[in-house]
């Protein structure tokens, strides 16, 4: 009895130490992978006028989209942490010396890491992929807002809805183009070329449906060939209409954002063939790899933490988690390379790391 309820207290113990590294932890690789989005975030500020609330709204998106990845981190850095610490100040080998085997001691990383697994693979399976298409929908309709940012004076741009602009001068924030070309072929077999004195990218809120943007130009030329004839149309005034609300939000989803549903019914898609495949069995089964390597991430921090070596016990558990974690997402980008490219199958390179 006196070894059961001693049991019990080093598992409360240990797991009370491990907890507060645990958020420590995931705040504190929420930012340094925001920090790898700072340059188009800035980009986003300075250039394109998004407010402070929008931006914040952005990064709360890509924090959600990146909790699968976080959970398995934070919880190899929080037992790292802990069981290092105990090992350091000798209180493992008081817990063996009151009777206590590494059973008692590692259960609170497998309880941990069992815990942890079910709030990766529910993140994993649903609210990541909700966060990564609120940021995808964000994004895509800040670009299209604030498109004149796109658009570089003297340059011929092609990434501006499917056209080419040209503009002597631009005024991004006020979406003001001055000696307008454009060459327009979303219609291949009829293309136009506008030539405008001035455009403005306007943006209107429709109540029933919400923001649209277009072009208008004023004071231009429109040149049309079809089948060997030329049309001239003069204009004061054209409106080009860039986007709805309702195409932005039916757009396609890319594979991270699909909920693990929405996975499993592509993967039965007779349709999709060769690479398209691979991509989606890749994105199925790491969202299950990722979920089980909380288990796998408990042990090795248990077998690091608990180390003899006394220097290796004191070590920074930032410094060991990272070369753990670059060394797991070595092998993970190389099996996942080999899986898309078709030379392994999905469920044996992903699983086999």
């Amino acid at each position: 009895m006196q070894e059961l309820a001693r049991g019990r207290l080093a598992i409360k113990y240990i797991l009370i130490e491990a907890l507060p590294s645990f958020l420590i932890g995931v705040v504190i690789f929420v930012f340094i992978l925001l920090m790898f989005q700072v340059l188009r975030l800035t980009e986003f500020v300075l250039v394109h006028g998004v407010s402070l609330y929008t931006t914040v709204e952005i990064m709360g998106y890509l924090a959600i989209s990146f909790l699968p990845m976080i959970l398995p981190m934070s919880l190899l850095f929080a037992l790292l942490l802990t069981y290092g610490r105990l090992s350091g100040d000798a209180e493992v080998v008081a817990m063996k010396s009151l009777g206590l085997n590494m059973l008692h001691i590692s259960t609170p990383a497998v309880i941990l890491g069992v815990l942890t697994l079910l709030a990766s693979a529910q993140t994993s399976f649903f609210l990541a992929p909700w966060g990564n298409r609120q940021f995808e929908l964000r994004i895509n309709e800040l670009s299209r807002l604030k498109a004149g940012a796109t658009i570089k004076e003297g340059v011929f741009s092609e990434g501006f809805f499917d056209l080419v602009v040209y503009a002597n001068e631009v005024d991004s924030r006020a979406g003001l183009l001055s000696k307008v070309f454009i060459y327009d072929e979303r219609d291949p077999k009829s293309p136009l070329t506008i030539i405008a004195r001035e455009g403005r990218i306007l943006r209107e809120q429709d109540p029933k449906v919400g923001d649209r943007a277009e072009l208008q130009l004023l004071d231009g030329s429109i040149h049309r060939t079809t089948n060997g004839a030329y049309t001239k149309i003069d204009f004061s005034s054209y409106d080009i209409n860039l986007f709805d609300p309702v195409e932005l939000s039916e757009k396609g989803k890319s594979l991270p954002s699909m909920t693990l549903n929405e996975l499993e019914i592509a993967k039965r898609d007779p349709n999709l063939k060769g690479k398209d495949r691979a991509k989606v069995e890749v994105e199925y089964h790491r969202r299950w790899s990722l979920s089980v390597a909380c288990l796998i991430f408990a042990l090795i921090g248990v077998g690091l933490g608990t180390t003899t070596n006394r220097r290796l016990a004191r070590a920074s558990g930032l410094v060991l988690c990272l070369l753990v974690i670059v060394a797991y997402w070595i092998l993970y980008v190389t099996a996942e390379g080999l899986a898309r490219n078709q030379l392994l199958s999905a469920g044996i390179a992903l699983w086999g790391i």
